[in-house]
């Protein structure tokens, strides 16, 4: 049975929007896109190079599939691990309105997102890997089917833009398993899912 990894690019204030270029995502307005891209040195590349040194298949949401479909087939460096990974790799799509998929390795998967990713997991080995898919995360997030959070905080507060964690999410607690910061000052955490909060009193 596979584990489930997200990695998802945060600014302190939560948003998820957008992190990689001014066109990537400008939906309700958002005139902040590419707020990553000036903290990118050398600790957050090799960062990026350990996380897909690991996965067996890739899951995606309908957005992010997209942007990513319109990038890496035309970015095809053998020398680049991400591009080879995500070129190579299965990739499965969660999705309701797409009809088809022209990215070589591209599954849909059309019926109960729930259902559908428990059943992957279950025939998959190693380790599927989310990048972004903030509204599919979510929705897996709320039924406990994500493994591993790894959550990228940038030293940037915008204001605006889509969120990972808004409300009405499920309670769940996590456990912290590694962190680090890069020079750049990307505060780097993973997570490791351990269940229902618990709650206490200071004053007990």
């Amino acid at each position: 049975m596979a584990t489930l990894s997200l990695t998802q690019f945060l600014t302190l204030d939560g948003v998820h929007q957008a992190p990689g270029g001014p066109d990537e995502d400008r939906s309700g307005g958002f005139e902040h896109g590419g707020w990553s891209v000036p903290y990118g040195d050398e600790d957050f590349g090799r960062f990026v190079d350990e996380v897909f040194a690991r996965p067996t298949a890739f899951l995606l949401g309908r957005r992010t599939y997209e942007i990513f479909a319109g990038y890496w087939p035309k970015h095809a460096d053998p020398a680049d691990p991400v591009a080879t990974k995500l070129n190579a790799l299965p990739k499965y799509v969660a999705t309701t309105t797409l009809d088809s998929a022209d990215w070589a390795g591209t599954t849909l998967l059309r019926g109960d997102v729930v259902e559908e990713v428990a059943a992957l997991k279950e025939r998959t080995d190693g380790e599927i890997q989310m990048h972004g898919s903030a509204g599919l995360a979510r929705t897996l997030l709320d039924h406990d089917l994500i493994d591993t959070l790894h959550l990228l905080v940038f030293p940037v507060v915008l204001g605006a833009g889509r969120r990972l964690f808004s409300d009405g999410v499920r309670p769940t607690a996590f456990r912290q398993t590694a962190a680090r910061t890069t020079g750049a000052g990307v505060a780097v955490h993973t997570y490791e899912l351990e269940g229902r909060p618990r709650y206490g009193s200071y004053g007990d």
